[in-house]
């Protein structure tokens, strides 16, 4: 990941960094870094226009890796994309970038699931469209 540009992410979100992100030290804190990664992927999920009323995307897990501090005021970008597609659950990687250097970078694993039912459910066919699968 550390080779990786903003360039090599199809789906890009910006995001400006706010005064209230920054903690004592007088830098974003690092709880803030997923909001942004949670902002960004809410936007990525818009592109399937699942019915969120009937179809469920839940986090499983996210794993946040921090390379740098970041000041504010700053302009952001994250880039996003699908790194695993498994058969009930799939991976996004999001590395954050600030003047095109990553700042942080993280992986989170979103499982397709039925409240209803109370289970995991296959990959949604809005999903497997996108990825011709």
């Amino acid at each position: 990941m550390k080779n990786l540009t903003i360039e090599d992410f199809y789906f890009k979100v910006k995001i400006s960094t706010r005064f209230r992100d920054l903690d004592a030290f007088n830098h974003v804190n690092n709880a803030v870094f997923l909001t942004y990664f949670e902002n960004a992927r809410r936007t990525f999920f818009d592109r399937w226009n699942i019915n969120l009323n009937e179809k469920s995307l839940i986090v499983a897990s996210i794993k946040i890796d921090y390379i740098s501090q970041l000041k504010h005021p700053s302009e952001l970008m994250i880039g996003q994309r699908i790194s695993r597609i498994g058969n009930k659950s799939f991976d996004i990687l999001s590395i954050l970038f600030n003047n095109n250097k990553q700042v942080s970078s993280s992986i989170t694993t979103i499982v397709c699931y039925n409240f209803l039912d109370k289970k995991s459910v296959l990959l949604y066919n809005e999903i497997k469209k996108d990825y011709n699968l």
